[in-house]
């Protein structure tokens, strides 16, 4: 997979054949050589507004919307671990947004940490990493987390794309991504992953992201904020 097409090609086939989420049969691809260029994109490509493009482009180099997938590929190891890790997970949620039929509706802790579990999924599918390494050195790098200190998860703020983005600038980038895939694991071990797929496609018959949640894992957001708080302050306990 060393040129954008077979990346793009092989990796959606892997998420078709192992994981049956819907790639749409059209992705458009856009690729950018500078974050400057990525920003403009953003906005002409993918009418992103050009405050939120701004902020995108200095923190992400990639970006999965309805049916494109744009991506800074500023100094970027085309065949590397971490290159594939990013576009199995912006593909991912080019599959969310199919699913729910639009884009933000579903809560954006699960969109993250779901997009992490397929992403990390598809490189063990690859050969190039393991799900049982990730979820060490996940558990690792939550463990002086502001959220996991506090007690408090505070998935109301991590549940919208503005707080989630908020809270990843504030409390870094790389542990809150971590925090999103450890709560999806635990959801998708516990109530499996055809669940949380159903759970998006849900959005597609109706916004509610209250009613929506509970119907498919049967209890409130509120609820399962408290169990996985347990579950997480026990796994990383030394």
């Amino acid at each position: 997979m060393t040129t954008h097409e077979q990346a793009v090609r092989g990796i959606a086939a892997i998420l078709v054949s192992d994981l049956h989420l819907p790639v749409p049969e059209q992705v458009t691809v856009f690729v950018y050589d500078s974050r400057r260029v990525f920003e403009r994109g953003l906005v002409n490509d993918a009418n992103v507004s050009p405050a939120r493009a701004a902020e995108l482009s200095d923190f992400a180099i990639g970006i999965g919307k309805r049916r494109q997938l744009l991506l800074n590929d500023e100094g970027a190891d085309r065949a590397g671990r971490e290159w594939l890790r990013l576009i199995a997970h912006e593909m991912a949620h080019v599959c969310q947004i199919e699913l729910a039929q639009g884009e933000g509706l579903a809560e954006q802790w699960l969109a993250e940490g779901m997009a992490e579990w397929v992403a990390f999924r598809v490189l063990e599918r690859l050969g190039m990493d393991s799900m049982e390494r990730r979820r060490t050195v996940s558990r690792s790098g939550i463990r002086n987390h502001a959220a996991l200190v506090a007690a408090r998860l505070d998935l109301e703020t991590l549940g919208s794309p503005r707080g989630f983005t908020v809270r990843h600038r504030k409390e870094g980038s790389l542990p809150t991504y971590q925090l999103a895939f450890l709560m999806a694991d635990y959801l998708i071990e516990r109530d499996g992953f055809d669940r949380v797929v159903e759970y998006f496609r849900s959005f597609s018959r109706g916004q509610d992201r209250q009613g929506n949640f509970s119907r498919a894992f049967g209890q409130s957001i509120e609820q399962f904020e408290r169990e996985v708080l347990a579950y997480l302050k026990s796994s990383v306990a030394p």
